[in-house]
């Protein structure tokens, strides 16, 4: 069956997705979206103006993007390929081009140094450069994923202390901004020594109350609906300063 060029480029960007032996891999959105980007750019190739990179040179470089392959070795290679010799210049930029612009990946500071030893064990032993980078490339795929999870946790972590903290200074009578204790439904602040209860709405707006108690169950003294915590915020900042109309 023939198949023009990119045709044939569209389907060997595919193959070589789904040869992957990890299914997170295949799935993952970040990589589904590089090659999303990869088969884009292969079907506009007539438009392109970076005319040193028709051919298997951009799929080569797109796909080692986040591997961290040492430069001059990439460029080396590059340049056994089809097409014009290749400056350092060149390589440089169109890797510029590729993360910053087109977003088809970013090599992770946290994995260059552990790729750069698996590149250069690899090396050593005399692996081509396609081989090294399907490694380096599923290596990439496994730990972003951990990464990711490890950062979401460490950030989680932080938000969680965060509130602890507004949490103690809003028991222990200091001023804090809106907070809300674990297990509660509604957000408090304290603003000059006066507490304020948010109690939300089936609608997403909120109820802010006057209350003499962080407790869900206190009944208080209702000052107005609000759509946002925000819009409630504003109010605070002139109710905590006003004569209390019950005193």
């Amino acid at each position: 069956m023939y198949m023009d060029q990119r045709t044939s480029n569209v389907h060997r960007l595919l193959a070589d997705h789904v040869r992957s032996p990890s299914l997170r891999h295949i799935r993952d959105p970040h990589f589904l979206t590089k090659l999303a980007l990869q088969i884009v750019k292969s079907l506009d190739s007539d438009g392109s103006v970076w005319r040193k990179w028709e051919g298997p040179r951009d799929t080569v470089i797109s796909s080692a993007l986040d591997c961290w392959i040492p430069n001059d070795d990439m460029l080396a290679f590059l340049n056994t390929l089809p097409g014009q010799p290749l400056t350092m210049t060149d390589l440089e930029q169109r890797m510029r081009h590729l993360i910053e612009v087109e977003y088809i990946a970013s090599p992770e500071p946290d994995l260059q140094a552990e790729c750069l030893k698996i590149y250069q064990a690899e090396k050593s032993a005399g692996t081509e450069m396609p081989a090294i980078i399907g490694r380096l490339s599923a290596y990439v795929a496994a730990q972003w994923q951990r990464l990711q999870d490890a950062r979401r946790k460490e950030e989680e972590s932080r938000l969680e202390a965060a509130r602890l903290e507004r949490e103690r200074r809003l028991l222990s009578y200091g001023d804090c901004p809106w907070t809300q204790i674990k297990g509660s439904k509604c957000f408090y602040c304290r603003k000059n020594g006066r507490v304020f209860q948010l109690k939300p709405n089936s609608d997403k707006s909120w109820n802010m109350y006057r209350v003499f108690a962080v407790d869900d169950n206190e009944a208080g003294e209702m000052i107005g609906r609000y759509r946002t915590r925000a819009d409630a915020n504003k109010v605070v900042a002139k109710a905590a300063y006003e004569p209390e109309p019950w005193r």
